[in-house]
């Protein structure tokens, strides 16, 4: 089988045509100690500064002590493995963490009978968990910038039946935000030869020549590329005994094997392994429809906006002031728009167009490739509505329908009505929760997204919502109204 190196995305990387000597990570080897060395400064630096003043004879102690936890934690929490160091997903388990640590150090003080004032430890250690997670976010976004580069990738060899290996091929290539390049692929089963082309065409070499699926041939080809891991799709050709012995064959090597199951968009915290009769199988956890965690999200999302509203007036008023001067009709446009379950609401807006918009809508064409309807250069916007567009200001009047428990902070974008009625089944999916005030499309690029990329994010957001997940949201909202990006 000729070694054929496969483009993640037009124009995102040229792989080197020599396999590398030996095994890697895919990852820089200073990640490790730039995270221990992150996590430690994040907990003895605060709590020296809070104690140097009240007991300066003892804060180093105090200090080393909380520091020397606080990666004992970390560490036990496999927060250091291979596997997570650069990954996203960094304020829950450093929260998660954190709440370990304080029960730690509560009954380390129990023990030895420490009387140094617990109000001031708890109060030192609160950076601890940002700060650790803003250190482990840093290193995401190196790995990520990288990732784009094509550096710090593991090379992959795919087995798997001709249309499974294509598909995964196919959806490696459209992200750049995984560790996997495939530089090869070993096809089995029976389909017709021409089955070939599209692998074929994706590798941009000639078809790859059709292998039996036993160790041997599979090890060669190994070899050869020098792979980092081999990606296996299970099929009636490869499961079984069969399997089990590839894996002894490539273990034997020292080469990792991963089984790729063919789930797509589910968050790894939603799925379990367990086995039966010496079956493996995999459990894959509901998303969070009720409990605990979607009553706080209800609270939090009324209690929220209305501090907001509250805290906001003076801006409400001068936003409405302007809005008023700079052209004739209503301050405030109201619109139908489809919440949870399809059912109707009424948005509210600060009108940002011309009063005869919807009229003049027929004049224009459409420049988004799906249902949604939008133009970089829309000329029934007027000069304030610019202004509010680009910061996002013509949303704040949302707030109310918040409070009154139409929509939430977070969630996918509100549709149109037209919008829904030609809707298939998947993209119906997104009812399935309240609209947001902002999103996931929100801070993605908003509407330099496809139509196909935001109904990806909103159905990733319906499946795998959680608290975490809305508070990294509203991190990220910050960062994208003030840069504007994607906002006409």
């Amino acid at each position: 089988m000729p070694q054929v190196p496969v483009a993640r995305h037009p124009g995102a990387r040229v792989i080197q045509e020599q396999p590398p000597a030996g095994r890697r990570s895919g990852k820089p080897v200073w990640y490790a100690p730039a995270a221990v060395l992150g996590d430690a400064v994040s907990a003895a630096g605060p709590v020296l500064q809070a104690f140097a003043p009240v007991d300066g004879a003892h804060a180093a102690t105090y200090a080393m002590v909380a520091a020397a936890a606080w990666l004992l934690v970390r560490a036990s929490r496999k927060r250091y493995g291979e596997r997570r160091l650069g990954e996203g997903g960094t304020l829950r388990p450093a929260v998660q963490d954190w709440l370990v640590l304080i029960g730690l150090l509560a009954v380390v003080r129990a023990a030895t009978g420490e009387e140094s004032p617990f109000p001031l430890a708890l109060a030192a250690l609160v950076p601890c968990a940002l700060t650790s997670a803003a250190v482990h976010a840093l290193l995401h976004r190196h790995l990520a910038v990288r990732r784009r580069a094509g550096k710090t990738m593991r090379r992959a060899l795919v087995i798997g039946e001709v249309k499974a290996v294509d598909g995964l091929i196919g959806h490696l290539a459209r992200r750049t935000d995984h560790e996997f390049v495939v530089v090869g692929v070993c096809p089995i089963g029976d389909e017709d030869p021409q089955a070939l082309a599209p692998v074929a065409a994706r590798l941009g070499r000639q078809a790859p020549q059709r292998m039996s699926a036993d160790s041997a041939p599979v090890l060669a080809a190994a070899r050869r590329l020098g792979v980092d891991v081999v990606l296996v799709v299970p099929g009636p050709h490869m499961a079984g005994t069969r399997l089990r012995r590839l894996s002894w064959a490539l273990h034997g090597e020292g080469c990792p094997l991963v089984i790729v199951p063919g789930l797509t968009e589910v968050a790894g915290r939603r799925v379990g392994v367990f086995s039966v009769a010496g079956l493996t199988m995999l459990n894959v956890a509901p998303p969070l429809r009720r409990g605990l965690a979607t009553l706080l999200k209800s609270v939090t999302d009324r209690l929220g906006a209305a501090l907001l509203i509250a805290l906001l007036a003076p801006l409400f008023a001068v936003v409405a002031l302007a809005v008023r001067l700079d052209s004739p009709g209503p301050v405030v446009h109201r619109q139908t728009r489809i919440g949870r379950g399809g059912v109707p609401f009424t948005m509210a807006k600060f009108r940002t167009m011309v009063a005869d918009a919807e009229r003049l809508r027929q004049q224009l064409t459409n420049e988004q490739d799906g249902r949604m309807f939008k133009i970089r250069r829309d000329p029934r916007i007027t000069r304030v509505g610019r202004v509010l567009r680009r910061y996002s200001l013509d949303e704040l009047p949302q707030l109310f329908n918040v409070v009154q428990g139409r929509m939430s902070l977070v969630g996918p974008r509100p549709p149109l009505p037209d919008e829904v009625a030609g809707y298939d089944e998947v993209e119906l999916r997104r009812l399935a929760v309240k609209p947001g005030l902002t999103g996931l499309w929100q801070v993605s690029g908003r509407s330099d997204l496809s139509w196909d990329e935001t109904i990806a994010l909103d159905l990733r957001y319906v499946d795998n919502w959680s608290p975490s997940v809305d508070l990294g949201v509203l991190v990220r909202t910050v960062r994208a109204v003030v840069s504007g990006t994607g906002a006409y």
